[in-house]
């Protein structure tokens, strides 16, 4: 970030290696006394959209550092908890990029990893998490020390985002086709493929994270953004829209909670991939070949849930049982 933001730049890192919540929140109110964020305030419409969002990550960070992620900036209630003048600027903020429920871990995830090696033209961050090193732009460990496990947390997130970008493909192979179309049986059988894929990078994953050192103030981050229901990455919910897992076992209104932390073009995709699916959710109550695949895949997708939930317990708590064995 340039000019006057390369400020709220600097105050997430800094929050991101608070001690404490106390410290993060002293942070903010040092920069209110200084009505820097009023003058980014007054900024945020210059922004292009893309700047909004790495604007937003920022936010993200020192919202959730300050434990005010469950929080609505627009809400009287919420001048009561946290700082007014921040709160404006999340405010604006989310109205800039239209996405008001932006404090998640898609947005402190996907918004901040970039390569180590600097490409020559703009490439897309899953093209580039599948084919370079990523380093994080906001990091919860301090310079000079070693990631911390919820950075790892977020990088595996990424990395999981990255490499399902094959899951979003398949989605849209099957939006529409009828149960008895020859090609979905084996669009099926890709999607086993892809998610037991990304069940073993989780796994591979999973030992940096739990040797990883972490601090109080980094668990409450994590527990935090769980109790809001803010952790689930777009690429599993993408396979639910498919195979319908969530909403049978939780019901479509706990599947809703759980997008609210998606833009509203990505939450659009979802609903859409719902409707247009739902031919093929129909094998889940037929006998057969195609209806085993169908079976399988739902299958695959719930060990990969599982595995994930594993590796957020891991980062929460570092005495927690081995991930289940990949298949």
């Amino acid at each position: 970030m340039i000019g006057t933001w390369t400020r709220l730049d600097a105050m997430a890192r800094a929050a991101a290696v608070a001690p404490d919540r106390a410290a993060a929140v002293a942070l903010v109110e040092r920069a209110r006394r200084a009505e820097e964020l009023t003058a980014l305030r007054q900024r945020v419409s210059r922004l292009s959209l893309r700047n909004a969002e790495a604007a937003a990550m920022r936010i993200a960070v020192i919202a959730v550092s300050c434990g005010w992620c469950g929080l609505d900036p627009q809400a009287p209630a919420a001048r009561e908890v946290a700082d007014e003048a921040f709160l404006e600027l999340w405010a604006a903020i989310a109205h800039r990029i239209d996405h008001d429920q932006f404090v998640a871990l898609p947005t402190l995830a996907l918004h901040n990893w970039a390569p180590e090696r600097k490409p020559r033209r703009h490439i897309p961050i899953d093209q580039l998490a599948r084919t370079e090193a990523l380093v994080p732009i906001v990091r919860w460990a301090p310079e000079g020390q070693p990631l911390s496990r919820l950075d790892r947390l977020m990088l595996a997130a990424t990395r999981l985002e990255a490499h399902g970008i094959w899951l979003f493909r398949l989605a849209d192979t099957l939006a529409g086709r009828s149960p008895d179309d020859s090609s979905t049986p084996t669009a099926l059988r890709r999607l086993v493929r892809v998610q037991h894929a990304l069940r073993a990078q989780l796994h591979a994953e999973a030992a940096e994270l739990a040797a990883a050192p972490a601090t109080p103030q980094q668990v409450a981050v994590l527990g935090a953004l769980a109790e809001q229901g803010a952790l689930e990455p777009p690429v599993l919910q993408a396979a639910d829209a498919v195979l319908g897992i969530g909403g049978r076992r939780m019901g479509e209104g706990r599947r809703q909670l759980l997008r609210r932390h998606l833009p509203a073009q990505h939450r659009a995709w979802l609903s859409a991939m719902d409707r247009h699916c739902a031919p093929v959710r129909t094998l889940a109550h037929r006998g057969g070949p195609d209806a085993a695949v169908y079976r399988e895949a739902q299958e695959s997708l719930i060990a990969l849930r599982r595995t994930y939930t594993a590796l957020v317990q891991a980062a929460a708590r570092p005495g927690t049982a081995p991930l289940p064995a990949a298949a």
